[in-house]
């Protein structure tokens, strides 16, 4: 499967998406990140390959190449990106699916809804268009109201209000650390044992362990969640 994780705005979360949902349940995936200037997944402690939207060609022919792949659109390359996918007639069906997370805010619906119009300009058929709800509060279909209308009536995306991630915080906290959620998980350090027998007068490392230890109790809380996420995202 190959996933470009796209929106026009660089508030929702792609590369958290990319980094956190995706890369953990996509196997050995090859992750691209399409970025100039803002956060990457290598930042997240993954490895990827970068480059910029004008630089289409390249992916493509690498994409020719792989079963499985994960684009990371950055926002500043989002426009460059498109214009040369449709230059490429048919390059756009080397993507399997376009994931386009969203938060709640207004602009961010707006130019989300701007982008699925986008991929629709584009050929992207409706089936390949997923929407994925961010940073959810409380309630999908109260806080995303206009996404939800807009994909009844335009069918141009898949927008299920089950495809969501709730607000934890564990991203933020993960970021801090520059650790993917898979590389946290992989660890098989017991970071309370660690506290109990570490020189207390150590600061600094007492800080780390109890951040570690706190940072995999969220994650295991919230590995669920992401699994219904994930199906709920391709179903």
């Amino acid at each position: 499967m190959r996933v470009a994780v796209i929106n026009y705005t660089g508030t929702v979360g792609k590369t958290t998406v990319a980094a956190h949902l995706l890369a953990p349940r996509m196997g050995d995936a090859t992750i691209f990140a399409i970025e100039s200037v803002n956060q990457t997944t290598s930042d997240l402690g993954l490895e990827s390959e970068a480059m910029k939207g004008e630089k289409f060609g390249v992916l493509f022919r690498k994409l020719l190449m792989l079963d499985s792949a994960i684009i990371d659109v950055g926002a500043t390359n989002v426009e460059d990106f498109l214009d040369r996918m449709i230059k490429y007639e048919g390059a756009q069906e080397e993507i399997d699916f376009f994931v386009v997370p969203v938060v709640s805010g207004g602009k961010e619906q707006k130019e989300t809804i701007q982008l699925v119009d986008a991929l629709a300009g584009a050929g992207v058929s409706r089936d390949r268009v997923r929407i994925l709800f961010n940073r959810v509060d409380n309630d999908v279909r109260e806080e995303f109201a206009p996404i939800l209308i807009y994909a009844k009536q335009r069918q141009t995306c898949i927008a299920n209000p089950a495809a969501a991630l709730y607000e934890t915080g564990l991203f933020d906290l993960l970021a801090a650390k520059r650790l993917s959620i898979g590389a946290l998980m992989a660890d098989e350090t017991d970071y309370r044992e660690r506290l109990r027998t570490i020189d207390k007068g150590d600061a600094k490392a007492i800080a780390h362990f109890s951040d570690m230890h706190a940072l995999k109790l969220l994650a295991k809380a919230a590995a669920p969640q992401f699994d219904r996420a994930f199906a709920a995202l391709f179903a």
